[in-house]
């Protein structure tokens, strides 16, 4: 069974799937990254949908790899009798989506066998599958999916399959896609065109890359990750291209994160603009500002791929779940949750994108001042948090940090672009919201800012205070928070959300989770700032060991039993891991002019 580092990513920029090292398409959804999956076997069984190719027999070793600067897999299979590579990839959409499967002979002889099971709406509907000239048909409500290779197939106890035998030099292509059960097949498409295309557009988006750091091969892995996660016809970036994998094996901490977080806003937007992608940054920005159209007050902390509201929650009881982890969800109910930090992302990744070069919209700044009216009342309600907690609302101090974010950001904004605003009132509400958050988000027993008003609980997200401006990383009150959570919230070293508990007295759940990845590297940016560079550094080098051979990642870490948890690969770790070597490098940088200030000096 395959484990979650296991999977490696194939996206045509509306969709993605999720390939296991075994050769075995285990996830994907068609036509969206939010539609019901065609292959299912990710949260339960083969027979919920899946396609492998791969050679016949037990006696076989694989190494895999990305094609360079790409998202074209390789997988080169080994066994006694010879070797052959496949080569799995989704041409970027132009009609309909493909899965494009080339099987080359490398050495001997060498039987494969390709198995595919078409399960629809989640693993739940065995299709109509008819053979039909050059391949086979299969259709189910408004579903249908064509395969076409060259190879002769046959069904078996409601699996297609395929044996055949590959020599050295033979090239064996599939292609399966999707289309609406109302319309005819799509026309077929050259497998090898579609790869020399696939190949030349992600080379093309790859060389357009402007960081020049110490870590370019992670952070254009973790670019082309955002890329791949990015809905092309809206500019939405999905927070993962899966559902339910766990926080936990055998838990139920399993949620859909196939939809657009707000707060992924600011910080895609920066690590987009930093690297030199600005029109995917103005993507982002436009899709947001269709998004949050409306009164402020019912702005949604997530939408759908389209700027969707109504993401209802619901179990999918015939899965049995990854490993046996319960329940499956679709929909995401903390849709309806009331989170004050989003109104602070907004505004922020409004203004990073004005200062990026993005063109002004009239509608950009009538959002702000909207948002900015309601927040000068509502900054002082209760919310459900940055993650999202199930129990009851409290006054978080990271939501109250990033209100005052807000209003920081907006009056940025007049005094960058000479727009108008009531700035004063801004100030004297910025100005208001910071004491606020230093008299009652500190917690003088912990010597740390506390996860929410008159809490003892310790959480993560205060690292965020010095990355957004808050407060200076070497203020002594920073760094007594920071060696709080080094001493409370660190796990083998990376560092968890906060300390949940069975009682869900935290965060209304049951069960425990792993280290929440993002958290460890604002902790190493933290470090850094604070002049800690050699923590900083070891701490940045062990995580991106954490990723697999192929450079992904996923949400959360299980430092005990050594392997990834949660949705993947996911965003929101992808783009930290940018944003920290943006940070480290820009430390390393005044560190080594300070020293060389400090020889200059010397006499």
């Amino acid at each position: 069974m395959n484990r979650i580092e296991d999977y490696a990513l194939l996206s045509d920029l509306q969709t993605a799937a999720l390939v296991g090292r075994d050769g075995s398409i285990d996830w994907c959804c068609f036509p969206r990254f939010d539609s019901g999956a065609c292959f299912a076997a990710l949260l339960g069984t083969p027979e919920h949908g899946r396609w492998s190719i791969a050679p016949v027999g037990e006696s076989v070793s694989a190494e895999r790899r990305y094609r360079p600067d790409t998202l074209v897999l390789d997988t080169v299979f080994t066994t006694a009798e010879g070797s052959i590579r496949v080569t799995d990839f989704m041409p970027p959409r132009n009609d309909v989506p493909d899965i494009v499967r080339i099987v080359e002979g490398l050495e001997g002889e060498v039987a494969v066998r390709s198995e595919l099971v078409v399960r629809l709406d989640y693993g739940r509907i065995v299709p109509w599958v008819q053979q039909v000239p050059g391949g086979l048909l299969a259709v189910a409500g408004p579903d249908a999916v064509s395969l076409r290779t060259p190879v002769e197939t046959h069904g078996e106890a409601f699996h297609t399959v395929a044996e055949f035998t590959v020599r050295a030099g033979e090239r064996v292509p599939f292609v399966l896609s999707w289309f609406p059960s109302h319309t005819l097949p799509p026309d077929p498409i050259d497998a090898e065109q579609a790869l020399s295309e696939t190949e030349d557009f992600w080379r093309t988006w790859s060389d357009k890359c402007t960081y020049a750091g110490r870590h370019r091969e992670a952070v254009q892995q973790s670019l082309r990750v955002l890329k791949a996660l990015t809905y092309a016809p809206t500019g939405g970036i999905v927070a993962a291209p899966t559902t339910s994998l766990p926080e936990c094996i055998g838990g139920n901490r399993n949620w859909d994160y196939r939809f657009c977080w707000l707060r992924d806003a600011a910080l895609t937007l920066v690590a987009m603009l930093r690297a030199g992608y600005a029109e995917e940054a103005q993507a982002w920005r436009d899709w947001l500002l269709r998004a949050v159209a409306g009164v402020p007050e019912d702005v949604q902390i997530m939408y759908g791929i389209a700027g969707e509201r109504r993401l209802d929650e619901r179990e999918l009881e015939w899965l049995p779940g990854f490993e046996g982890s319960r329940p499956v969800r679709i929909g995401n109910a903390a849709s309806e949750q009331p989170q004050l930090d989003v109104y602070g992302e907004v505004i922020d990744a409004m203004l990073q994108a004005r200062a990026g070069g993005a063109p002004e919209l009239g509608q950009a700044w009538a959002v702000l001042l909207a948002t900015l009216d309601w927040l000068e009342e509502g900054w002082h309600r209760t919310d459900a948090g940055i993650w999202e907690v199930r129990g009851p609302e409290r006054h978080f101090t990271h939501s109250k940090v990033m209100a005052w974010v807000a209003f920081d950001r907006g009056i940025q904004a007049v005094d960058l672009f000479g727009r108008e605003g009531p700035v004063e009132r801004w100030r004297e509400t910025r100005d208001a919201i910071k004491r606020d958050v230093l008299e009652r988000g500190w917690n003088e027993s912990k010597r740390a800012f506390s996860q929410s008003y008159g809490s003892d609980e310790l959480d993560a997200s205060v690292l965020l205070m010095p990355l957004v401006g808050f407060l200076p990383a070497e203020d002594e009150r920073m760094v007594a928070t920071v060696a709080a959570i080094e001493r409370e919230l660190l796990r083998n070293g990376f560092v968890l959300r906060y300390i949940p508990r069975d009682d869900g007295a935290v965060d209304g759940l049951s069960g425990d989770e792993g280290v929440f990845l993002p958290c460890s590297f604002w902790l190493a940016s933290v470090l850094a700032m604070q002049g800690r560079h050699e923590d900083a550094e070891r701490l940045f080098e062990r995580l991106l060991e954490l990723r697999n051979d192929l450079g992904l990642i996923s949400e959360e870490f299980d430092p005990i039993g050594g392997r990834m948890l949660g949705n993947f690969p996911q965003a929101f770790t992808h783009l930290e891991l940018i944003n920290t070597a943006f940070v480290l490098d820009a430390a390393g940088t005044s560190r080594l002019a300070g020293e060389a200030a400090e020889l200059t000096a010397s006499p």
